[in-house]
Parts: structure tokens; sequence; C-alpha cells
């Protein structure tokens, strides 16, 4: 089979692999959408944390099964799929709770023990399978998983009041978070980004846009909604975000911070011990927020708009520079395989 490589830091290469053999419970699965992610640029250039050349790239997938391992019981050659891609140890107190996103044993795609799904065949544990409703494309299965990412971020709030909230970026994550916080009612979003096309596609998704590079967020805000937000949600990386949020949100306010902001930014943390806001982060996603946004996609949740490119895996490489340089208008990019 064909799997694109990260064979060194910003170099992809094509190569002809074996097909995975699967394990007993396991299903081999025959890719028909892989999602791009930002995380997948950490390893692209080389900074991943875990992840390093070679690896072969991706975690978002939707495919159809070509084989069943014997214990599989509950799924069968045929069905539509998706994959949680996280496998917990099953033992420790985080996997028993269902929070396998903190297993300190987990495997994940994209390393020596699972590989990623930017190849023709992914094979998965049927334990992180999720069954696809026959309305649902294999281009919106694959957005399952990012949409899982901005469930866990939103149900991170408490959400005693769902008046208002403040959310930083409008990338992937952050638009996914607003589609999140518009199903579970919040009356007010506002949305900052540098981006014109971002901030329009929060437009379209209900959201007040703001551009963060003209205008006082903090001041704004609370020109828009007196007082300030109920809640602020931080999709950016910007050196000043957390500051933007601690004086975006009223007294006793929420912060959710999902961004993977891997340097040093400054922080005024006094607003937060001033105003006796809660500060907290999202890793990843808890099985049950998986099931989550499975269900909302399944029902008819549908995110079409999300879906800015689709490419060849053959242009894995030019599709990583581009999500890199932020070349274009880019929400989500989708690789496709041919039958």
């Amino acid at each position: 089979m064909k799997a694109a490589f990260v064979t060194e830091p910003y170099h992809v290469e094509i190569q002809d692999i074996p097909c995975p053999a699967c394990r007993p419970q396991e299903v081999l699965i025959q890719v028909k959408n892989a999602g791009v992610c930002g995380s997948d640029l950490h390893l692209f250039r080389g900074t991943h944390a875990f992840r390093n050349p070679p690896a072969i790239l991706g975690h978002e997938v939707a495919g159809t099964i070509v084989e069943v391992g014997a214990d599989v019981s509950k799924f069968k050659v045929g069905d539509r799929v998706t994959v949680e891609p996280q496998i917990g140890c099953g033992q420790c107190e985080f996997c028993r709770n269902g929070m396998v996103n903190h297993c300190i044993h987990k495997i994940v795609p994209g390393t020596d023990q699972w590989l990623g799904t930017f190849a023709e065949y992914f094979v998965a544990p049927e334990s992180v399978l999720y069954p696809l409703a026959d309305s649902v494309s294999f281009e919106m299965g694959t957005l399952i998983e990012p949409l899982a990412v901005a469930v866990h971020a939103m149900h991170q709030l408490s959400g005693v009041s769902k008046d208002s909230i403040l959310i930083l970026g409008a990338g992937t994550i952050g638009l996914l978070c607003l589609t999140v916080a518009k199903q579970m009612g919040y009356k007010t979003v506002i949305c900052t980004d540098t981006a014109p096309f971002n901030r329009k596609s929060a437009e379209k998704l209900g959201a007040i846009a703001l551009d963060p590079s003209k205008v006082d967020v903090p001041n704004e805000v609370k020109r828009i909604n007196g007082g300030g937000v109920d809640a602020a949600l931080i999709a950016a990386g910007a050196g000043n975000i957390l500051d933007q949020a601690s004086a975006s949100v009223k007294k006793r306010g929420e912060i959710c911070m999902v961004a993977m902001v891997t340097e040093k930014i400054p922080f005024y943390s006094y607003s937060v011990v001033l105003n006796e806001q809660r500060l907290v982060g999202a890793m990843t996603y808890s099985s049950e927020h998986f099931a989550m946004a499975a269900n909302m996609i399944n029902n008819g949740l549908d995110l079409t708009m999300f879906v800015t490119q689709k490419i060849d895996l053959s242009q894995t490489q030019e599709a990583l520079q581009m999500l890199s340089e932020k070349k274009g208008d880019i929400i989500k990019i989708l690789m496709t395989f041919s039958e």
C-alpha cells in the first residue's frame, strides 16, 4: 500500500509498504478520507513531543472495513466507520474513568506502535471504532475527531451561564468550538481572528467577529456585551492571548485553553485572582466526548463548509506546506484516496 512518511523535517515521501495485518481484536480499514491536522505540522517541522521521523502522518480518518480479526464481534466487512485515535492501558485511574486522553501509556497513530492514517489502509482495535450512519459522508465522518476536541473543550467549562462566550482564534478548532457553543445554547458568541476568511466563516456560523489587530478586544467585548462575557475559550497562541481572555471575562467567569502554545508567553495572573476566574486546560477528548461528537454528526450536524481543500495522497507535501505557510483560505484539508 501507499503511505505518506515524514522522513525528515519538512520532507514527505510517498512509499510503498506492506499492508498491515489484523490481530484478533482488530479490523483493517480501507481509508476513504484522512484529515490534515495542525498537530501534523509538529511532525512535519520536526518539533513534535513524541512523534519523530520517519513516521506516517495522520490520525483523523473515515473508511470501510475490509477485514476483521477472529475476535471482532460488533463490526463486519463493509461497515463504514471512524476511529477514536487513542488506545489506553485500560488499567490506570484515568482509563477506568473514561479519560484515556490522560493515560500515560496510551498509544496513538503516527508512532512505532500504531501507524498513521495517511495510508491506503489503517488497522484499529474494535474498541475504538464508531459506526457512521448511512447518510453521513466519509468527509463528515473524518471531521468527528476534530469536532470531539471542540466538544471536550466546551465541556471543560461548567456552563453555569450560557449567555455569552468569547472564542479567541477562529481556525479549525475555534470554529468547531463556535459550532458546539451554538449547539449548547450560548446566545452571544464573539470570535477573534486576524484572517478575514476566518472572521467571515465565524460570522456565517452566527458569531460576532473581531480583528484583534484593529480593535482592543477586551474593550470591544465589554461594549458588545456589557461587563464582559461569561467565558472565554483560547484557540490561538498570540503572546497576549491569556491577558485578552482574562480582561474580557466577567468576575467569576471561566477561561478554557485548548490551543497548544509551546512557547512561554507573559500573563498578568493577578487578574484571575482579583476576579476569581477559573482557568482550565483541554487535552484532546475523553471517550465520552468523542462519542458525543460522533452522535452529533450521525444525527445530521452538517460541517460541509469546514472542508476547504481536498487533495490526493501524492500531494501531502504541498498540503503541509500550504498549512504551515498559511497559504490560501483554509479551515480543513482532507486527504482523499482513489478506489
